[in-house]
C-alpha cells in the first residue's frame, strides 16, 4: 500500500470512531449510565424520571440542530433512545407547560433572547428539517410557562439581507 493511500485510510477511520463519539443511538439497550458518560462525555442536561430513572441529554450538531434524550431505569440501565428536535416533538409543546418540562422534552435551546416589554424569555431551537425555519417557545419570565409556541423565521438567513454597506 503506498504512503498516501495509508495516510488516507487512516484519516477515514480517525473520521468514524470520531463520528461514533457523537451517536448515542449506537448504545445498546441495557448500556449502564456511566458507558454514556464515558462515551458520549458530559451530558447537556439531566432530568430525573418519575419512576427514579435519569433521563440524559446530549445536545450535538451545528448550531445544537440534534438532541438526544437518553432514558435510563433506577438501575441506571439505557432504556431508550430518542432524538427529539423534530415536528412530532414540537407538537407536545403546550401553552401552560413548564420551562422546566420543555427543556425535559426538547433540550437546551440553540438560542435565547428575552423581550422585556413583554416579560418574556423566547427559546429557539434548530433542527435538521428546518433550514430557516427555527422552532420558538415563548416562556413568562414571572411563571416560568410557556406562553405561546410555534415556528419563526431564523435570523441567521437573513444576516447577508441584513449586512450594511
Amino acid at each position: 500500500m503506498s504512503k498516501p493511500r495509508i495516510v488516507t485510510v487512516a484519516g477515514a477511520v480517525l473520521v468514524a470512531a470520531g463520528c461514533a463519539t457523537f451517536a448515542p443511538a449506537a448504545l445498546p439497550p441495557g448500556a449502564p449510565i456511566a458507558d454514556a458518560r464515558a462515551v458520549l462525555g458530559g451530558p447537556t442536561g439531566e432530568y430525573p424520571l418519575p419512576d427514579g430513572g435519569t433521563r440524559l441529554e446530549f445536545s450535538r450538531g451545528a448550531f445544537g440542530r440534534q438532541a438526544w434524550m437518553l432514558d435510563f431505569d433506577a438501575g441506571g440501565h439505557l432504556m431508550h433512545t430518542e432524538q427529539v428536535l423534530d415536528e412530532a416533538h414540537f407538537a407536545t409543546i403546550a401553552i401552560g407547560m413548564t420551562a422546566e418540562d420543555v427543556r425535559m422534552r426538547l433540550g437546551r435551546p440553540s438560542h435565547v433572547f428575552n423581550v422585556g416589554w413583554q416579560r418574556l424569555t423566547v427559546w429557539n431551537y434548530r433542527w435538521w428539517a428546518g433550514d430557516c425555519v427555527w422552532f420558538q417557545v415563548s416562556i413568562s419570565q414571572a411563571m416560568q410557562r410557556v406562553t405561546d409556541a410555534g415556528y419563526g423565521t431564523d435570523p441567521a438567513c437573513d444576516a447577508p439581507n441584513n449586512a450594511r454597506n
